[in-house]
Order: structure tokens, then C-alpha cells, then sequence
């Protein structure tokens, strides 16, 4: 058996978090993640507070779970960090259905979504 040469650790440059199964649709969520995109922690972290919207209430939670995960466990200092990328997929959607006229139903789609915030050292 030959021993495995002694491997150094990489530097991490980046840091996410991943909101999964959240319920606002992709479309909307994709409007105000373009918003934050590039932008210190700080400054993101305001914009998505004083915006009216679900979504950015969403994406503000999912953010600051990055920051707490750069702090924590890499030992990144917050006010160094910035908002590198937001990607905002498509999740699976809840169907549900409404009665309507004659005896027949229609169909409704409550959509959800998966929000990954990756945040990096400026």
C-alpha cells in the first residue's frame, strides 16, 4: 500500500447558501436577485430590507445564511464580502385545484423556487 502524498488544503474564495422548496415563483424572484448581484453585503443586505416585495424577504434570509457560513466556518470577515452570483431556479409546483362552473375544476399551480446566494472576498 503506498501513502498518499500529503495534500495541503485549498484556500476558499467563495462561500453559498441554498434556499430550497421556497414558496414565490422563479420568475419573480429572478427580477430582484439581479438587483443584489455585485454588490457589498452591506448594501445588499439594505436594499433587500427596504424592498416591498416577498421575494427579496426570501433572498435576504438566504444571504444572510452565507454571510454566518463565511463567518463561521471559513473565518471571513463580513465586512470584506460581497455578493458574487444569485441563482434562482425553478422548484417543483403544488397543485391544487379550484371548482368552477358545470361541475368542473381548475387547475392551480402555487410555484416554488431554489435560491443559491454564493458571496466572495471583494
Amino acid at each position: 500500500m503506498e501513502a498518499k502524498p500529503d495534500q495541503t488544503p485549498k484556500e476558499v474564495k467563495e462561500v453559498k447558501a441554498i434556499g430550497k422548496y421556497l414558496r414565490v415563483a422563479a420568475d419573480k424572484t429572478r427580477i430582484m436577485a439581479r438587483t443584489v448581484v455585485n454588490q457589498t453585503v452591506e448594501k445588499a443586505i439594505n436594499t433587500l430590507t427596504f424592498a416591498p416585495n416577498k421575494s427579496a424577504a426570501l433572498i435576504l434570509k438566504v444571504l444572510k445564511s452565507a454571510v454566518a457560513n463565511a463567518v463561521e466556518n471559513n473565518h471571513f470577515e463580513a465586512e470584506e464580502l460581497y455578493v458574487k452570483s444569485v441563482f434562482v431556479d425553478r422548484a417543483s409546483s403544488m397543485k391544487r385545484f379550484q371548482p368552477c362552473a358545470h361541475g368542473r375544476a381548475k387547475p392551480i399551480l402555487k410555484r416554488t423556487s431554489h435560491i443559491t446566494v454564493v458571496v466572495s472576498r471583494v
